[in-house]
């Protein structure tokens, strides 16, 4: 995995970082596993537009990935590792001894033709699945439950892993990407191994228009908007914006917005830094 800088033979390419895409190994993705989806371009069911600086954006297909893991006990070999549009990470496909095909989100370090199963006596290998009560102490987790068969929702984006410190009980204590230690269910599923495309944050776009691709329209700052617009808006020239907040009033950059009694508080050993 590894990262690239383009010759500046246009102003766009001057600055940009791309990713080499080592690791992808086709370009074309499983037709079965794949479905389209609409744009909205920021608007509700009546045409209200609700999303701002949202809109075009090239054509994209979902894949269906595979969060749940819950093919248990059944071996299956990875055929390709592919680009995913909608998503940091990349993605692997596997193919089930039985014929079945299943997107995962790729981890780092896996290969065409390894074999990676989903079960609670699998070894703490890269690609494995397992129940977080059976994963080894001081393992590199990823793709992690909340709730048993909720699947995957914690350490999903390219280069996230987490880390499996110790057991309480029925519980387990993961320290997550962002600092924060806590508790999770045992009967929860993991992936061993951090997920893939880590070099992701190192790639720098280059130009506007790559962000148009995306689906980002060009966002208008709020100091250089008029009062009625923006708190932040309004004064004689270039004027400072005040409190920094956001549209509706609320304090940014550092006002706590977490409710003190938020169910899962209870679960969190140490917050995140």
């Amino acid at each position: 995995m590894s990262v690239r800088k383009l010759k500046p033979i246009t102003p766009g390419q001057r600055f940009r970082v791309v990713n080499n895409f080592e690791e992808i190994t086709t370009n074309k993705p499983e037709k079965s596993l794949t479905v389209g989806i609409s744009k909205s371009g920021g608007r509700n069911n009546t045409g209200k537009m609700t999303m701002r600086y949202t809109g075009g954006g090239h054509k994209q297909k979902y894949r269906i990935i595979d969060f749940k893991r819950n093919k248990f006990d059944v071996e299956a070999t990875v055929k390709t590792v592919e680009y995913d549009p909608n998503r940091t990470a990349f993605i692997a496909l596997l193919e089930y001894t039985d014929g079945e095909k299943r997107y995962i989100i790729a981890p780092n370090g896996i290969k065409v033709d390894m074999k990676v199963i989903a079960s609670e006596s699998a070894e703490p290998n890269v690609g494995n699945a397992m129940k977080l009560k059976n994963v080894p102490l001081g393992t590199v987790i990823s793709c992690i439950e909340l709730k048993p068969g909720q699947g995957a929702i914690m350490a999903r984006s390219a280069g996230s892993s987490a880390q499996l410190t110790s057991r309480d009980k029925k519980y387990v204590i993961i320290k997550l990407p962002s600092g924060e230690s806590r508790m999770v269910l045992g009967e929860c599923m993991a992936m061993i191994g951090s997920v893939s495309n880590s070099d992701h944050q190192l790639t720098v776009s280059g130009k506007a228009g790559r962000s148009r691709w995306l689906g980002r329209r060009p966002r208008t700052r709020p100091v250089v908007m008029n009062p009625v617009d923006h708190p932040m808006g309004g004064g004689e020239g270039k004027s400072s914006g005040g409190h920094p907040r956001s549209r509706n009033g609320m304090p940014a950059k550092g006002y706590k917005t977490r409710k003190k009694n938020k169910a899962s508080n209870r679960h969190i050993i140490s917050k995140r830094k």
